[in-house]
């Protein structure tokens, strides 16, 4: 129940025009224009929800409209309801069916630490003095 303290709810008749910024989960059933900016917390936009701002959330779920760039440290829901007009960069992502997207998708990945144990794999395997005991190791 703890998490449930940390929740604020905009209801349908609030509108807010500026930056909307905090440190707890945030349901928007309203209207926001400006900037939505809860980097560590998550952003509902319910049925009602019309946004038209640049989100940066850990993470998103979209039930309303959104105009404007979503940016997802974590995961972006795109509802069956959903209609979003921006850019969005995510780690993961689910659209369900019916919903209507338009602008440029990135898949943010861990692809630093892939690429340098991937090179440190094949600088290993390039060296024939390193691989000899590697592979005689195992079957001790």
């Amino acid at each position: 129940m703890a998490g449930s303290e940390n929740f604020a709810h905009l209801g349908r008749s609030v509108f807010i025009r500026g930056e909307l910024s905090g440190s707890e989960d945030i349901f928007v059933d309203g209207q926001v224009e400006g900037t939505i900016q809860l980097s560590g917390n998550s952003l509902t936009i319910g049925p009602n929800g019309r946004i038209r701002a640049n989100i940066t959330a850990k993470n998103v779920t979209v039930n309303g409209s959104v105009d404007g760039n979503i940016e997802a440290g974590e995961r972006t829901d795109l509802r069956k309801t959903a209609v979003v007009k921006g850019d969005v960069r995510t780690r993961r992502i689910a659209i369900e069916e019916g919903a209507f997207f338009t602008g440029k998708l990135e898949i943010l990945g861990d692809s630093k630490p892939q690429i340098g144990s991937g090179v440190v794999a094949a600088a290993a395997s390039a060296s024939p003095s390193h691989s000899k005991p590697l592979a005689t190791e195992p079957g001790k």
